[in-house]
């Protein structure tokens, strides 16, 4: 099934506005650090703002992406084995880069890691903040992704020769099994 299904996973609209709404945020973060690790240490500061701002926004977009990604197969035989493998495989990349990007970035003369490490705690702090709006201002129901019967089972005459379930628990009973 694709993602244009006409009955689309009910969290891929919270996660679109979601991945929307913080890359708009990411925006404004990313000049109020960069501003403000220009004043406090110049060149490198804006630099170190930006590219916490950056990492922050960028791993945690990772997890809606694959997400989003995941839910195109709905439907498929094998939807919960892949919507798990694709998540997973998300997370496993997100660990591999942050390590390779803390080694690189480690001892870099061009990098201010007080500004850095504010801007990135910003960014997670910031993205965290929105998908807790997102959330509880969009309606998803308790139960999702899932299809109700049209008929009630009772509303049904049973056939002719046929009783219904009532009549039989009814028979069954005894009046001794309620002691």
């Amino acid at each position: 099934m694709s993602s244009a299904s006409p009955n689309p996973v009910t969290s891929t609209p919270i996660l679109r506005t979601t991945l929307i709404s913080s890359g708009i945020a990411a925006a404004v973060l990313a000049v109020v650090a960069g501003v403000l690790g220009g004043v406090l240490k110049g060149a490198p500061g804006v630099w170190s703002g930006l590219i916490g701002v950056l990492i922050a926004v960028v791993f945690l977009a990772i997890t809606a992406a694959s997400i989003l990604i995941a839910n195109r197969w709905f439907g498929q035989e094998l939807y919960v084995q892949l919507f798990f493998a694709i998540v997973l495989g998300g997370w496993f990349l997100k660990l591999v880069l942050f390590v390779v990007l803390m080694i690189v970035l480690r001892g870099q003369p061009w990098l201010e890691p007080v500004v850095f490490f504010w801007s990135l705690l910003a960014g997670v702090l910031m993205s965290l903040a929105i998908d807790v709006v997102v959330l509880t201002r969009m309606r998803l129901p308790h139960v999702s992704d899932t299809s109700l019967p049209t008929v009630a089972p009772e509303d049904v005459a049973p056939s002719a020769g046929e009783r219904s379930a009532s009549e039989t628990d009814r028979d069954a009973d005894s009046g001794n099994s309620h002691v």
